[in-house]
């Protein structure tokens, strides 16, 4: 990519993996423009003219040339109302093709998620091709695979002259506002629940080998959609990984062991019950919580490795230090 070419605008910029992935192009001599709702956090990341302060429904209407869009902007939770998933996942992702298509981008990098392989059974090595289409487990994901789906369709319609699809499984590092903390804020109030002696293997990623893939796949990958997995290509049994993240903050584990089956039914039976509250609060556990912490899952990510050039650079007890060493120093300016 030339010095002289358009920049690349990155939504959710101001979120945990944008302001990762502008740094990343940045460091690499490639222009961006920030885009978010959140002026502040743009602010922390970008210039005054190289953001664009807006919603994804409010993008359409900038007009700026850019080169490529890298859509990281998403709702990403385990819980929430149809349709708020709705509007941030499928008609932002649909905003940002419009933006894509009326800017002249040569190329839509899309985050989407491996949550599309969500299931209650042990997988291992799972390939691009492997997703349930009709999977329900909760709103994220079927927004997930519905945007997957809109994005495909634009390709075929001759909307975006090029597509490339990444999965990272698990982001970790610092400024992790989901994953260590919810860990962390479970294992104090009542302890982490353990299955099968935590034996289970869990794939995670640095969030700055997750900026760096985004980075390749601006210019390698297969444009005609190309679907790839992201991780750090170092599964670990979900014991010994709290572990290591608990013994980094000094503090003593404390597992709660349960039954698969058992756990299953009183997570469906919370979903149940929270769906009926006014407000629809979030269950203390979900049924895709419980794929995620219960079963085993893992990424092949040799077609990243293939294709896109991908080699993880942070390790995987480098991402822990980071992330240990952000919430140690939040922990200390909070009030």
């Amino acid at each position: 990519m030339s010095p002289s070419a358009p920049p690349v605008l990155v939504t959710g910029a101001g979120g945990f993996l944008g302001r990762h992935t502008v740094r990343e192009l940045r460091a690499h001599g490639i222009g961006v423009l920030a885009s978010g709702r959140n002026a502040e956090a743009l602010a922390r990341v970008a210039g005054p003219e190289e953001t664009i302060v807006s919603s994804l429904a409010e993008l359409p209407a900038v007009r700026r040339d850019v080169d490529a869009v890298v859509h990281c902007a998403a709702l990403s939770t385990p819980w929430g109302r149809r349709r708020d998933f709705e509007e941030a996942n499928v008609a932002g992702t649909r905003a940002a093709v419009a933006f894509a298509e009326r800017n002249g981008a040569r190329r839509f990098v899309f985050v989407s998620s491996p949550s599309v392989y969500a299931a209650a059974r042990d997988r291992i090595g799972i390939r691009e091709d492997e997703v349930e289409p009709g999977n329900r487990l909760n709103e994220y994901i079927r927004t997930k695979i519905a945007a997957e789906a809109l994005l495909q369709d634009a390709l075929r319609e001759g909307r975006i002259p090029e597509l490339v699809i990444l999965r990272p499984r698990g982001l970790i590092g610092a400024g992790d506002p989901s994953l260590v903390p919810r860990l962390l804020a479970v294992h104090r109030r009542i302890g982490v629940p353990l299955f099968d002696g935590g034996r289970n293997l869990i794939d995670v990623t640095a969030v700055e080998n997750v900026a760096l893939a985004l980075r390749l796949a601006l210019t390698a990958g297969d444009p005609r959609g190309g679907v790839y997995n992201i991780s750090n290509g170092d599964p670990r049994p979900f014991r010994a990984l709290l572990e290591a993240l608990l013994a980094r903050l000094g503090e003593q584990p404390r597992f709660r062991r349960l039954p698969r089956r058992a756990a299953w039914l009183l997570a469906a039976g919370m979903e149940a019950v929270c769906a009926a509250l006014p407000g629809r609060p979030e269950p203390p556990l979900t049924r895709y919580t419980l794929c995620t912490i219960a079963y085993s899952q893992t990424l092949d990510i040799s077609r990243a490795r293939a294709e896109l050039g991908y080699t993880p650079e942070v390790s995987l007890d480098e991402a822990l230090d980071r992330a240990v060493a952000d919430v140690r120093a939040r922990s200390e300016v909070a009030p």
